[in-house]
């Protein structure tokens, strides 16, 4: 049951049926948005919300689902029923796009069943007209029009007609060319055609020039419609033909219904399917733009909503960018009724409406504004009295037609019922309005129904604390800014801040003075007591929103720390992988380095006091070969004690061991002594030693090279030199280059006469590992400075 009988206006459900009429694409489609009701089966109203729920989904995931051309086929259906009656082409093809059309949403859902298995539902029991398409598909084109092979007959007139006019146009061509020619006809002018037949247009003073019929004239008389006597006869031919095709198309169509006239049942059922499934786009579309979920389905006459929003109060400020404050409340058989307290326009009535118009619209298979944490059950009957200036209708109602309302609420409600009521008592004396409010809610409560009632009656705000079926709820207030939040907490009663208001807006400070000592200081202390309970939630409100805050920034420290903590410790793995890897890599480089510089020595016979230079360089690239890290070997060297004869793993480098320092051995190489990892010795025997001496002999004298390296300068200044002291300084710079692998050189010999140049110039040519002679650029030397590349 639902009262009174203006519900849905009331709440608001009529104008969620305007948006949802305004989104259907057919007239099947709005009426069943006028045919959408209030159910109270749960099956039904599951059913319902699952297919809401199943065509939002297909419109997120961007798939194309194939719903067009959805035409009403109901009067075309109802013609087609009478024997000898036909359809016209155009509706023959309405009827084609159709069944294309429930084809295509057939096809759609069946390969996605499982997913979308209450749409899938809706068509699974269509029957396949794939004959009957095929039978009209073979008379009726594309453009709605009777195919010329239709039958043998209509073939032959079409194409009778189509000589007879090729024919007829021919001669009145000849005629109409004449006429220009000898001035007869208007300038611009051309053949057209008057009831039916081809004419040629004539200036009204040469009508009788040319023999023939007058069929019409300009709204000036000056031209005149003439038909040529010389092709009357072919006209004639042309109409009969064309009454022909009119019989024949005719006697196609007649056949064409006789045999829709079988499948007409089924051809309703596809106009009806294609409305239904135009009505469920719509719902999905709103629950869309209402940013809609579909909550758990409890059994029971109860809803426990989280952050429910009104729906038409949602797009109203959505286009103004503001945000409405949702409502948070459930009723269930411990919390029968939550008695709403607060001040005037602090929203009290639209958390009420927000509450039935949702429930409203659940039960009509509608999804819903609500967090999808909610909980919503189903109720058979609603209940509702609105009727104070701030309904959305501004239907103002007498007392009287309060107190009739509530007598019908006690003889129908029942357990299942829910009952909504805004300002509660009102319309009377207050103080026996207040009594006989208390009286209905006691009747109601005793009744087991659920309700929501708003009110400003202490006597009510009593009534909920005294008894445990019935909670109160009140709207927050700003105590400080004197302004309401329009938030509601359910568990304390509010106050209406009557003079808190008053003493805002300026009143008089007699009047609020007067009117607390005729209150009574009681009622009075009550208030206040409210209005300090107020104050002290707000107080600790804004603690909690602070500790939270402060919760919070902790929390993200702590993530920040970990983040860090984990960041390092990969980064720590990655060094000491990219240190081993580049030490691997040094170790190379150094015995190609000493080989490269043994093999030069050899060849060059350098000096002693080269070779000492070189031993330094060799000494200091040595010092590099340090791996940090532990490098694991998988045959580590066997024990070893001071005086031990060691070899480098991997090079012909061998000493005898000093002593041991853990994982360290200190190694005599020659003249040189150093720490070498322990497993990156191996242990070997005095005579293996000795077979090496040679090679260690000259490690031993070219072992420190590292200083030359470092203090090699890539520019050789030989200015004021002697050509035999230029050419020699030249010839070492040449060597050190090449044992140090530089690619280019600076010889700075100046520009002068150009001897000089000439003579290092040639000289360089000289040498095989020269690659290129040149000058420097011209603005860091030009001619003065000699650049000679290495190959």
């Amino acid at each position: 049951m639902l009262v009174p009988q203006d519900i849905e206006s009331k709440l608001g459900f009529d104008r969620i049926r305007e948006i949802l009429r305004s989104g259907c694409q057919s007239v099947q489609g709005s009426e069943q948005v006028d045919a959408m009701a209030f159910h109270d089966d749960h099956k039904r109203v599951k059913s319902l919300l699952g297919q809401t729920d199943e065509f939002v989904r297909i419109l997120e995931s961007g798939e194309s689902f194939p719903l067009r051309n959805i035409h009403d086929l109901r009067d075309a259906l109802k013609r087609a029923k009478t024997p000898g009656a036909f359809l016209e082409p155009v509706e023959f093809l309405e009827i084609l796009q159709s069944m294309e059309a429930v084809s295509g949403v057939i096809r759609f859902l069946k390969g996605k069943r499982e997913s979308y298995p209450e749409l899938y539902h809706l068509v699974q029991n269509i029957e396949d007209q794939g004959t009957l398409e095929k039978i009209i598909r073979h008379v009726i084109s594309d453009e709605g029009h009777v195919k010329n092979n239709a039958s043998p007959e209509l073939q032959r007139i079409r194409k009778a007609l189509d000589q007879e006019r090729i024919q007829l146009r021919k001669n009145l061509d000849k005629i109409f060319r004449e006429a220009v020619k000898n001035g007869m006809v208007p300038e611009k002018a051309s053949i057209t055609v008057r009831d039916g037949r081809m004419v040629i247009p004539v200036l009204a003073e040469y009508k009788r020039r040319i023999k023939g019929f007058i069929h019409d004239e300009s709204a000036t008389g000056q031209t005149v419609y003439l038909e040529p006597a010389a092709v009357l006869d072919s006209n004639n031919e042309l109409r009969e033909l064309e009454y022909a095709e009119k019989r024949e198309v005719v006697k196609i169509l007649i056949r064409l219904t006789d045999e829709t006239r079988i499948h007409l049942p089924a051809l309703a059922s596809i106009s009806n399917l294609l409305g239904e499934f135009d009505f469920i786009r719509s719902k999905a579309r709103l629950a869309r733009e209402l940013e809609c979920t579909f909550p758990s389905f409890t059994d029971g006459p109860e809803f426990d909503v989280v952050d429910a929003r009104h729906p038409l109060l949602f797009l109203n400020y959505r286009k103004s960018g503001r945000a409405v404050v949702p409502v948070s409340l459930g009723l269930n058989d411990q919390n029968r009724m939550i008695i709403i307290s607060g001040p005037n326009a602090g929203g009290k009535s639209v958390s009420l409406k927000t509450v039935g118009l949702i429930q409203y619209m659940w039960q009509s298979g509608l999804l819903i504004p609500v967090d999808e944490s909610s909980r919503i059950g189903l109720f058979k009957d609603i209940f509702l009295d609105i009727g104070d200036e701030q309904s959305i209708e501004n239907d103002l109602s007498t007392y009287s037609s309060h107190l009739t309302l509530m007598k019908n609420f006690m003889e129908n409600a029942r357990r299942d019922s829910l009952v909504l009521i805004d300002e509660f008592g009102t319309g009377t004396d207050p103080q026996f309005g207040g009594a006989i409010a208390e009286g209905i809610l006691d009747s109601l409560i005793g009744l087991g129904c659920r309700g929501i009632i708003t009110t400003h009656y202490s006597n009510i705000k009593r009534y909920a604390e005294e008894h445990e079926s019935v909670i109160n709820g009140a709207m927050k207030y700003d105590v400080n800014e004197l302004e309401p939040l329009y938030e509601l907490q359910v568990g304390m009663p509010g106050s209406s801040f009557s003079f808190e208001v008053a003493r805002k807006i300026g009143l008089p400070a007699g009047i609020i003075s007067y009117a607390r000592q005729l209150i009574g200081q009681k009622q009075v202390n009550v208030d206040e007591l409210i209005l300090k309970l107020e104050k002290q939630e707000q107080q600790i409100r804004s603690r909690d929103l602070a500790l939270a805050e402060r919760e919070k920034e902790a929390k993200e420290l702590q993530e920040k720390y970990l983040a860090l903590s984990s960041d390092l410790e990969k980064n720590k793995k990655e060094i000491i992988a990219r240190a081993k890897e580049e030490a691997s890599s040094l170790l190379k480089e150094t015995n190609r380095e000493i080989e490269k510089t043994i093999r030069h020595i050899k060849e060059n016979k350098a000096e002693k006091k080269e070779t000492k230079r070189m031993r330094e360089r060799l000494e200091t690239l040595k010092k590099k070969v340090n791996v940090p890290g532990d490098i694991q070997d998988p045959s580590p060297v066997e024990k070893v004690a001071p005086g031990d004869m060691v070899r480098l793993m991997g090079k012909d480098v061998v000493g005898e061991v000093l002593s041991i320092r853990g994982n360290n051995i200190e190694v005599q190489v020659g003249a040189l002594k150093t720490l070498v990892k322990k497993n990156q010795l191996e242990k070997i025997s005095k005579t293996e030693a000795k077979k090496s001496t040679r090679g260690l002999a000259a490690i031993r004298s070219n072992v420190d090279m590292n200083q030359k390296l470092a203090g090699f300068n890539h520019t050789l200044d030989i200015r004021g030199r002697r050509g035999d002291e230029a050419l020699g300084l030249v010839d070492k710079f040449i060597d050190d280059a090449i044992l140090f692998n530089a690619n280019e050189l600076r010889i700075l010999h100046g520009k002068g006469d150009g001897i000089l140049r000439t003579l290092i110039r040639n000289h360089l040519k000289s040498y095989p590992n020269v690659q290129s002679v040149r000058d420097e650029h011209v603005e860091r030397g030009g001619s003065g400075i000699t650049i000679a590349e290495l190959k």
